[in-house]
């Protein structure tokens, strides 16, 4: 905010903020949260510390923000599968979903948010809690969805909307574990098929 105050009203920053988000998502994205210090950063997105703090505010703040455009862009598959059909369809375009946001060629492997989580230890209070929202928002759409599935008659009755969506979520956390330890996109493809053939019938 400081630094904000000091540089002249309606000056120019002299950066595109969009891009330089997008590489400090990519960094966070490969390398965590403790894994990259705020030089990694800058030099990443080609700007000054000053300049950081004056668009972004401090690390945690750039965190935010760079899991908030992971979310709406590598991210967003969860969105998508929400629009299927049936549950089953849900849970496939999920998962062949996870699958391909965590192998995509020419980005880091694995998932920005699980990355964070297991790193959770060296964030900061308000970035636990925006990814605790993120999970939480998932996990609650992928319930609310089945529970309507359910509804419909869909999926069996007495299926636990809650236990099936947090089922899904642990399957594509574990998915973005093994992409980021090497598994390849054909690997991971055939666990979500095999979870597949255990998904509720209708």
């Amino acid at each position: 905010m400081e630094a904000e105050r000091r540089a002249p009203i309606g000056r120019p920053r002299g950066f595109d903020t969009e891009e330089a988000l997008q590489r400090a998502m990519v960094v966070f994205w490969e390398h965590g949260y403790d894994g990259v210090s705020l030089t990694d950063l800058t030099r990443a997105m080609g700007i000054t510390k000053t300049s950081m703090y004056a668009a972004f505010g401090n690390k945690e703040d750039l965190f935010r923000r760079a899991l908030e455009r992971y979310a709406e862009g590598p991210g967003s598959y969860g969105t998508r599968a929400l629009e299927e059909p049936t549950a089953r369809e849900v849970a496939a375009a999920y998962l062949e979903g996870s699958v391909r946001a965590t192998t995509r060629a020419g980005c880091p492997a694995g998932c920005l948010g699980v990355q964070g989580f297991v790193a959770a230890g060296g964030l900061g209070q308000a970035a636990c809690d925006a990814l605790a929202a993120w999970r939480d928002d998932n996990r609650a759409r992928l319930r609310d969805r089945f529970r309507r599935a359910v509804d419909e008659g869909d999926l069996p009755a007495g299926t636990d909307p809650d236990t099936l969506a947090r089922y899904l979520m642990t399957l594509t956390n574990g998915i973005a574990v093994e992409a980021a330890a090497g598994a390849t996109r054909e690997e991971l493809r055939r666990v979500a098929d095999a979870a597949l053939r255990n998904w509720p019938p209708a």
